[in-house]
């Protein structure tokens, strides 16, 4: 059986990342949802949105949120690879991503993404606008395809 791309809603997508992702939440919002099935069984999802970070929100570009699996072989690449065809066919130019610094990134290698820079790890909070930090404040690597 081959690996399919399988449109899903934010609801259903989000239920899966509760149950499967290592160490994120659900999200808020996206632009699109899709999954990857093995026959009739959903193996992996995918979330898609604006980018988080404000400079990057240009409308040219969008963020691939959540990638999540059951741990199927080639599922996480299959999936960035779809979420990149399909923003494209969108009209969208770049699609961005992160992923800790102790992760290989290796699906996003095979997917053909680009490591582009490093992120320091820095919390929501100011004083402006409290906030409370809900996962350990991590490095992370940004990636990005473009056209």
């Amino acid at each position: 059986m081959r690996l399919r791309v399988v449109p899903l809603p934010l609801d259903q997508a989000n239920a899966y990342v509760a149950e499967h992702h290592r160490h994120s939440n659900p999200t808020v919002g996206h632009k699109f949802s899709l999954a990857a099935a093995l026959g009739e069984e959903i193996v992996g999802v995918a979330i898609v949105g604006r980018p988080v970070a404000r400079p990057l929100d240009d409308g040219w570009t969008l963020e691939v949120l959540r990638v999540c699996s059951t741990g199927e072989r080639n599922v996480c690449s299959f999936l960035y690879g779809a979420c990149w065809r399909a923003a494209r066919a969108l009209g969208y130019r770049k699609l961005v991503t992160y992923t800790l610094k102790a992760e290989s990134g290796s699906s996003l290698k095979a997917a053909g993404w680009t490591v582009v820079g490093e992120v320091t790890a820095r919390s929501w909070d100011a004083p402006s606008r409290p906030r409370v930090d809900k996962h350990p404040l991590q490095e992370r690597l940004r990636w990005e395809v473009a056209a």
